[in-house]
């Protein structure tokens, strides 16, 4: 049976593929920091589909979690067929405003753990002739889609890194995706500090989830789930700058003047 190994699995997207993937009957290997949350979803997967499921109860913002899960991902004994960087965060306040420690934490989750266990995992996947990784990035990363927040920039950065590991990679048998949803109902806004979110605008998981793996088989580099938000990023790449700039800033102002408003 092929492996998977999922970071962030215990809920929200990365529950999603665990979902998915045991369907398809991949054995799992789950990571995240909740290691009760992960035990629980491991017992259950494994009954329901008859599947092997590891657990690494590890923060993958940590150097020292990080290193356990790069050792298993770089083991050549039961090794992982397809990686999937899904731990992620995003922040409420604007850069400036917050605590510095914050953004940090944000960009050692957001993108110094994708470039490590990605890193971990290639030379096995080189000396088996060939492997799969999807790094969940965002359809924010296309633009400065919240005006001072480093969050879009952290996405730009993981859809770039997966574009350019697409093509050099791609001539050793290995598959790599960047994953770029919209608005998706998970823990992720409510962990930011957002509002939950409702509407035709916002995506379910398992349906983001199951667009990724198609693309990933089709051999894609960047997969855009739903077809509104193909037109959001094609007008997010295409607008004449200054005028997508007075868009943004409008829509940012309207934003924080709703959530002032809820406050009181």
């Amino acid at each position: 049976m092929p492996t998977a190994l999922i970071t962030g699995a215990s809920a929200g997207i990365g529950a999603a593929f665990a979902r998915a993937l045991a369907q398809r009957g991949y054995d799992l290997v789950l990571v995240a920091r909740r290691e009760a949350t992960l035990r629980a979803a491991a017992d259950s997967l494994s009954a329901d589909h008859g599947i092997s499921v590891e657990v690494l109860a590890a923060d993958v913002a940590d150097p020292t979690g990080s290193s356990v899960i790069e050792a298993r991902l770089a083991r050549l004994e039961n090794p992982i067929d397809l990686l999937i960087n899904n731990a992620g965060l995003g922040l409420r306040e604007r850069f400036g405003n917050g605590d510095v420690r914050d953004e940090e934490h944000m960009m050692r989750l957001n993108v110094l753990a994708v470039m490590r266990l990605t890193h971990a995992v290639i030379d096995q996947m080189r000396s088996r002739g060939g492997g799969q990784i999807i790094n969940v990035s965002s359809v924010a990363g296309f633009a400065p889609t919240s005006p001072g927040s480093t969050y879009p920039a952290t996405k730009a950065w993981v859809t770039s890194f997966s574009e350019s590991l697409h093509m050099s990679l791609r001539p050793s048998g290995i598959s790599v995706l960047a994953l770029c949803p919209g608005f998706t109902h998970s823990e992720f806004h409510e962990r930011a500090g957002l509002p939950k979110g409702k509407g035709s605008w916002w995506l379910d998981a398992d349906y983001v989830v199951q667009v990724g793996l198609r693309d990933l088989a089709r051999g894609k580099a960047v997969s855009i789930p739903a077809f509104r938000y193909k037109v959001v990023v094609s007008l997010l790449r295409h607008l004449p700058r200054r005028f997508l700039y007075w868009l943004l800033e409008q829509a940012a102002h309207r934003r924080l003047k709703n959530q002032d408003e809820s406050a009181i």
